[in-house]
């Protein structure tokens, strides 16, 4: 079995998917907290973990990782229109 090594970009994507998985937890850990001292404690955590976060995220927007497209008017009403519809 020949060993492949992850480049920059695979290492900043598995980041950021462990990242926003960290960030569920600890929403989900600050919802369910038992006392408000543990609650704080998730809660702060759970800021810190986003800051990293949108680290990662503009890191990769820097080095083209993540790129981004703009919005048409004609998409943007769609899903205005299908976000209005289930209300």
């Amino acid at each position: 079995m020949q060993n492949k090594q992850m480049s920059d970009k695979e290492y900043m994507e598995d980041l950021l998917l462990t990242s926003k998985t960290l960030n569920g937890l600890y929403h989900y850990a600050t919802q369910e907290s038992s006392t408000e001292p543990l609650r704080r404690q998730f809660k702060c955590n759970l800021s810190d973990s986003m800051e990293m976060q949108h680290n990662i995220y503009a890191t990769m927007q820097q080095n083209g990782w993540y790129p981004q497209q703009q919005a048409q008017p004609q998409q943007i009403t769609q899903v205005k229109t299908k976000y209005q519809s289930a209300m």
